[in-house]
């Protein structure tokens, strides 16, 4: 099992916009063959800056190979979506996380 990890800095002016978005987002990307789950956190430690408010999104992904498909062939366009809808209201960082 792998986990897919997005951690998300959104400007709080457009946090509730975004986070309606992030549900639609999110049933998007488990609808995709080897997505197993996943799970919205709002981060509450270490506090966002003032102003901004933290998510983080852990998805679980049976393999790499499902998750390698993602990246070539969906990412992208998930991702552009969510730069045409917010632009410069938010900041995504990532992290790819294998069981031992």
């Amino acid at each position: 099992m792998i986990v897919y990890e997005v951690n998300l800095d959104v400007r709080a002016d457009v946090y509730d916009a975004y986070r309606a978005w992030l549900a639609a987002h999110v049933g998007e990307i488990l609808a995709l063959p080897g997505f197993v789950s996943a799970e919205i956190f709002d981060v509450r430690d270490p506090a966002p800056a003032e102003g901004r408010r933290a998510l983080t999104v852990c998805y679980r992904v049976a393999d790499e190979v499902s998750l390698d498909r993602y990246f070539a062939e969906h990412a992208p366009r998930l991702r552009e979506d969510g730069q045409r809808r917010f632009g410069g209201a938010f900041t995504a960082t990532r992290r790819v996380l294998a069981g031992a």
